[in-house]
């Protein structure tokens, strides 16, 4: 046995007995209803994470570990420990506020209970991101045990309080005080696996542009049955307008975009995706790119919303003003400014009837494409197959993580890796979320494999 695999070896059997530890650590933060909006949640709920962060991650071998307030009024949990002179320095990032529970009649458990059913952890947190906060705690945990030694690298810790709201208080601060958060390699842990078990890089993330559009065609409402018709009606307007974003074959159509993109890492099979998505029998996927073209390299606009009477207390009556939300995902290679325009200019142009259309942008956010060729990634591999037995593979991500453009711009010569626990079948963001408790196992295994051997894959 190579001095290696008996590295590899120690360290799996000292994570897998810390995993009872783990699911104690998940089940103390997922009690916490540390949603970062005061309007739902009372803030004491927030700090009440945040101080188990300071508490556990000093027990786990950080130093200087504290709440730092950013610019938006949140705390970020931060610390670093030092590693051996001259090794690199690495940042293990994640967050500790969570998304609200939407509709609670829709778990089959308390959201802020940890619930085991079926060998999964469920709770509101348990994958998004709090899983990936044991699963730092493992991995340190496991190094720091391995016969007293100090980490084999520099290690920074940060951990954002406000990471769901969107608030953008950690990429300010970045700019701010730099010096938290420079390094060599940042593993932005609020990712994870392609498909459970399968060790995943996200290489990509489309970018974001959202606005508000208002259409307006009378002074005010009229009875639909005394003047529909000819009267014109901004609901119909409106649903014409939304129309036009997409083609026949469902393709985002939206003139100065272009949508003929195409993905070159790992493949989305289409019926592993309506499984994935919940697709409802004879209800065909849209688009004429695969999967993954479409997900991951083309832009996408779904309609969040839409202000209109609803049909319960609805009148009979002609509209004359109602607005929705329209979100586009920008694909990396597109500018998300651009793309906002490019929005505006085609909801404003498919106005039909000469109606009144008022476009209200609500902000953007560039699409972030990962550099892969350096000695992280080299090593970062080689921990993910170790650990899983499996080659790793790159994923795109369909969602935004702003942060990451923030830190690329800050630090251009950093390595940056986005992993975590999280799998489809987590259904993060939604009622009843859950995690696979062998994802955060396997993945401690694969961080602590990682912080082990990266410093001699620089050499």
């Amino acid at each position: 046995m190579t001095s290696e695999s008996t590295g590899t070896a120690a360290l799996r059997e000292a994570v897998r007995a810390l995993m009872p530890r783990a699911k104690a650590d998940l089940t103390e933060l997922v009690a916490m209803r540390s949603v970062a909006d005061p309007r739902q949640f009372p803030p004491e709920e927030c700090a009440k994470a945040a101080d188990f962060l300071v508490g556990a991650f000093t027990d786990a071998g950080l130093r200087d570990m504290r709440r730092v307030t950013t610019p938006d009024g949140t705390d970020a949990v931060v610390g670093h420990a030092p590693g051996p002179e001259g090794s690199p320095t690495v940042l293990l990032y994640c967050h500790y506020d969570v998304q609200p529970p939407l509709d609670d009649a829709a778990w089959t458990t308390p959201p802020f209970e940890l619930t085991e059913r079926d060998g999964r952890w469920y709770g509101r947190g348990t994958a998004d991101c709090k899983g990936n906060i044991a699963m730092h705690l493992t991995a340190l945990r496991a190094l720091g045990g391995q016969e007293g030694r100090g980490f084999p690298v520099h290690i920074k810790f940060v951990a954002e309080g406000s990471e769901e709201q969107g608030t953008g208080g950690l990429e300010r601060l970045v700019p701010q005080q730099p010096e938290l958060f420079a390094a060599d390699t940042l593993l932005i842990c609020d990712t994870g696996n392609f498909a459970l078990g399968l060790p995943t890089a996200t290489t990509s993330l489309r970018g974001l542009a959202n606005a508000v559009v208002t259409v307006s065609t009378l002074r005010g409402e009229m009875h639909s049955g005394m003047f529909g018709g000819p009267a014109p009606d901004a609901l119909a307007a409106l649903v014409r307008i939304l129309d036009s974003l997409r083609d026949e074959h469902g393709n985002t159509a939206i003139k100065g975009l272009p949508g003929d993109g195409s993905w070159d890492g790992v493949d989305y099979p289409a019926e592993q995706f309506r499984t994935d998505v919940g697709a409802l029998d004879g209800v065909s996927l849209v688009g004429t790119g695969s999967v993954a073209d479409e997900l991951w390299a083309r832009p996408a606009v779904t309609v969040l919303g839409i202000d209109c009477p609803p049909v319960v207390g609805s009148s009979a009556a002609v509209q004359a003003k109602v607005r929705a939300r329209v979100s586009l995902r920008v694909p990396p290679g597109t500018d998300a400014e651009k793309a906002l325009q490019a929005l505006t200019d085609h909801l404003t142009g498919a106005a039909p009837w000469g109606a009144k259309v008022e476009v209200e942008p609500e902000g953007s956010g560039q699409p972030f494409r990962a550099r892969t060729d350096g000695p992280a990634y080299r090593a970062l591999g080689k921990a993910m197959k170790e650990a899983y037995g499996k080659d790793m593979v790159q994923s795109g991500q369909g969602g935004s993580i702003p942060l990451c453009n923030v830190l690329a711009a800050q630090f251009p010569d950093a390595e940056i890796a986005l992993i975590g626990v999280e799998e489809p079948g987590c259904l993060i963001h939604a009622p009843n979320e859950s995690v696979d408790p062998s994802e955060i196992e396997h993945m401690a295994l694969a961080e602590a494999l990682f912080l082990s051997t990266y410093a001699d894959t620089r050499k």
